[in-house]
């Protein structure tokens, strides 16, 4: 599997954040340490935080500050989580029932801005006023990225570069930062820190494109997620956005009468599925995704060859090679 070499050398880090994000989720209040543990136990593969532990090893970086800085990037990403599935009316997340299914919306939102909050309280124990501003940042960008993508539902006539530049502040902008603090651990020069940085976002922008391609094509069992969810929703991705560009006056007709329908239904689902695939709008996105992967490998030729750069390329092939 791709991501084996990362994951394995790193792995002590790993369950070290691990170990600091169960500590910090210790409440009075047992309805925080109930939710908060089911969202971070119910799968994921630490994405953000194994980018950022790689940076810093591929950096240099020797000492502890990773580990808190990693748990407070998953805390924060957890946190968009959480929110994004109560916007969403999400009942699945990673395969498991969803926190709002369980304990309700309200404890959802709840629990999420408990985990932002301690994300915050770890970053300034780290006491590093760069990775504060940058975070915090990044921050209130994730949620101008779900305003937009909320602005968006069901506009048919959202463009290819509006979708992209959704995705940059939503996802890619965690992923990059992920890699951006590990460079800024390492002290490394500015060019290297920035060339981590554009890793991160390219990679960023390629994992997006692919999970929008498999709400249409995936399993649900594979997938953790309802799928069809993003359609269901009346969120325009990048399949649909191409499909819509290319097709005929009439399959255009369709589409938008499907879009304009307040309940969609799997019938809805089955016919914009088969005219996605009549345009190839599956295969322009992965070819997109392909050339976002391929510029994020470009950034990494300034690094000298390490098990780390090996690692790191090793996850950017993931990110391009989850089922599709």
């Amino acid at each position: 599997m791709p991501l084996d070499r990362a994951l394995k050398l790193v792995k002590d880090d790993l369950g070290k954040v691990e170990s600091m994000m169960e500590m910090n989720l210790r409440s009075d209040i047992s309805l925080i340490p109930q939710v908060g543990k089911h969202v971070l136990k119910s799968g994921g593969k630490r994405f953000r935080p194994l980018l950022l532990l790689l940076s810093a090893k591929l950096c240099g970086y020797t000492g502890e500050r990773h580990i808190v800085l990693a748990s407070a990037l998953e805390f924060i990403h957890t946190a968009a989580l959480l929110h994004d599935d109560v916007v969403d009316h999400a009942s699945l997340r990673r395969g498991n029932q969803s926190a709002n299914s369980l304990w309700g919306d309200e404890a959802s939102v709840l629990v999420g801005d408990f985990l932002l909050s301690r994300s915050f309280s770890l970053m300034i124990e780290d006491s590093d006023s760069k990775v504060l501003k940058i975070l915090s940042e990044m921050s209130i960008q994730m949620t101008e990225g779900e305003a937009f993508e909320l602005m968006q539902s069901g506009d048919h006539q959202v463009t290819e570069e509006d979708n992209i530049s959704m995705i940059g502040y939503k996802t890619a902008i965690l992923i990059a930062n992920a890699c951006r603090v590990g460079a800024i651990l390492g002290k490394v020069e500015m060019e290297m820190e920035e060339n981590l940085t554009n890793f991160g976002w390219n990679m960023g922008i390629a994992f997006q494109l692919v999970d929008d391609t498999l709400d249409y094509t995936s399993k649900e069992v594979e997938f953790g997620k309802s799928i069809g969810k993003d359609f269901e929703e009346h969120k325009i991705t990048l399949p649909l956005i191409y499909t819509l560009k290319k097709s005929s006056p009439e399959d255009r007709k369709k589409i938008l009468e499907i879009l304009g329908s307040i309940s969609l239904e799997a019938k809805h689902l089955a016919l914009t599925i088969e005219l996605i695939n009549k345009y190839k709008g599956i295969d322009y996105t992965i070819e997109m995704a392909k050339s976002y992967i391929t510029k994020a490998k470009g950034f990494l030729e300034i690094f000298e060859d390490s098990e780390e750069k090996s690692a790191l390329v090793s996850v950017a092939d993931y990110a391009i090679e989850r089922e599709w």
